[in-house]
């Protein structure tokens, strides 16, 4: 019989913040097409209370998540933080309707973005500050520049990437260092595997968003195959994979619903085997 394969349950992020690795994403608090407020603001907030309950010591957000309304929601419920919650927030990103995120990194916007989420968490300083995206429009050096000198200022902490190349990584790392990077990666969806490396040399937390692509059908099979062996869900065994994955992998699967974010948590206890990891492992990529 395969063995079952244990995984590290704590990440250490920027060498001084200990964190679990299965964290939570705030963007689902919002409305329809992250717009606006939720459809029902008590269960977010709900939401938010519980899961500090069940031991999550991760939340990511962003000022453009709402816009705004993600960051108000996590203060309302949860300030003054208990010990231990680091909540990391992004700019980078406008909102002109639901749905629409343009990108604007430039420095103007990205210190109106810093000074409102410090002002609606509540905070004198963001514990990971991370770029939404770099701006084609804006040259890098001056985005980077700006996070440098906002750091110093002790306005951030620590700051994170999404959306970036290995060479965008090292680019930055001329400025500042790079305690984390936020790009799409699944168990299907393994386009920035370089980059996951990359950041595992170097002790760098990667943070998968859109960790379950929708439309594998060949992948969706295999995670119902090895989901039924542990009484799971599909959703359950994507999570898992990631975390057996790679020790640097955050987890930040979002939810509007208590369920759904107990179902979630609960990735946490499945422990893989072998042959689990290998059937997985060879899912077609889509």
């Amino acid at each position: 019989m395969a063995n079952n394969i244990s995984f590290e349950k704590t990440f250490i992020l920027g060498g001084d913040l200990p964190i679990n690795r299965l964290g939570y994403g705030a963007m689902r608090i919002t409305g329809e097409g992250i717009w606006g407020p939720p459809k029902d603001h008590e269960e977010s907030i709900r939401v938010l209370k519980r899961l500090v309950e069940l031991g999550v010591t991760f939340i990511d957000t962003a000022d453009s998540y709402g816009p705004n309304v993600s960051e108000e929601l996590i203060a309302e419920a949860l300030y003054p933080y208990p010990a231990g919650l680091v909540i990391g927030t992004k700019g980078g990103l406008l909102r002109t309707g639901p749905n629409q995120w343009p990108v604007d990194a430039s420095p103007k916007h990205l210190e109106e973005a810093l000074e409102g989420s410090l002002k609606r968490l509540k905070l004198e300083r963001i514990d990971l500050y991370q770029l939404h995206r770099i701006d084609p429009n804006v040259p890098a050096e001056e985005t980077f520049a700006f996070l440098q000198k906002a750091q110093l200022e002790g306005k951030i902490k620590h700051i994170g990437l999404s959306e970036v190349t290995v060479e965008d990584i090292q680019k930055a790392q001329e400025y500042f260092e790079v305690v984390s990077v936020q790009n799409m990666y699944s168990v299907d969806n393994r386009k920035w595997e370089s980059v996951l490396q990359y950041c595992k040399e170097h002790n760098i937390a990667f943070i998968p968003w859109y960790p379950l692509s929708g439309g594998n059908v060949k992948g969706q099979e295999v995670l119902k195959r090895v989901a039924d062996k542990h009484q799971a869900t599909p959703h359950q065994i994507a999570l898992s994979w990631l975390l057996h994955h790679a020790d640097n992998i955050l987890l930040i699967p979002g939810t509007s619903s208590v369920a759904h974010l107990e179902e979630n948590l609960k990735a946490g206890s499945i422990e893989l085997t072998e042959q689990d990891i290998e059937e997985l492992n060879n899912i077609p990529q889509a």
